[in-house]
């Protein structure tokens, strides 16, 4: 273990049958560096591995009938049993489409947690025994449906780890996300200046730090009025972020005829 980064680690259990699928994440970039650096772990526990059967399946038919299947009971309780052998006080997260809704505010409370384990289910679900009795909290990513939880294991996982000190190396990135600050990010620019007769805002190129700083925080404004009005209204604007918000309203509405 990486002793300077012993204090800001944070464990992931993995409980999946397709642990192949995190290759995407722990082979590449921000993710594949943080566990190199050991700033984070990632373990996979497999039902497949305690399904006492000759075939490994681990799906069975719902009481009650219904379509689809359901994960076998004893190898995903097995599993779980074994992922907190290993990881002791993990907070153990099923993630389903009853679970509440991440947002960016919550994602500091999985970070104080240290010691994770996600369950991912696959078929039409788990056993509501399993959740009762195994899951301390159910997560969601959102008001849509997934094949299984890999892939929202994925999404949390990474934007748990870039908050965690050392994953980012500029912290200002981090500072200027979108929804760090409850807004929506502000438009950027690269290299070329003009390209097909459209050109980088003058106010980028002038050097005035003062200036840009004004110019990013009224687009981000406005780009949240427009597509977000739902967190404008819980954020309690600073008097100049009130005025650079009303004129960007203003110069909408008389470009639009709004």
């Amino acid at each position: 273990m990486n002793k300077k980064h012993n204090d800001t680690i944070i464990w992931f259990n993995i409980i999946t049958i397709f642990p192949e699928m995190f290759r995407a994440i722990i082979d590449f970039g921000i993710i594949g560096q943080a566990i190199k650096k050991k700033i984070i772990n990632i373990d996979f526990f497999n039902p497949r591995n305690f399904s006492k059967n000759k075939y490994q399946s681990v799906d069975d038919r719902p009481y009650g009938g219904g379509p689809g299947m359901l994960m076998s009971v004893e190898p995903l309780y097995l599993a779980i049993q074994e992922a907190k052998s290993r990881l002791k006080n993990a907070t153990v997260i099923y993630l389903s489409p009853q679970g509440k809704e991440l947002k960016q505010s919550n994602i500091k409370e999985f970070i104080e947690k240290k010691r994770i384990i996600f369950i991912c289910g696959r078929y039409e679900g788990i056993d509501q025994r399993i959740i009762d009795n195994q899951v301390n909290e159910e997560w969601s990513i959102g008001s849509y449906i997934l094949s299984g939880g890999e892939i929202a294991a994925m999404v949390m996982i990474d934007s748990i780890s870039r908050l965690i000190p050392g994953v980012i190396k500029t912290k200002k990135s981090i500072e200027e996300d979108s929804f760090s600050n409850n807004l929506l990010d502000y438009p950027s620019y690269t290299r070329p200046k003009i390209i097909q007769n459209m050109s980088v805002p003058k106010v980028l190129l002038s050097g005035n730090h003062n200036q840009i700083r004004i110019w990013r925080l009224k687009q981000s404004l406005g780009t949240t009025w427009l597509r977000r009005p739902d967190l404008i209204k819980k954020k309690i604007l600073t008097k100049e972020e009130e005025i650079l918000l009303d004129e960007f309203k203003k110069t909408f509405r008389e470009k639009n005829d709004y």
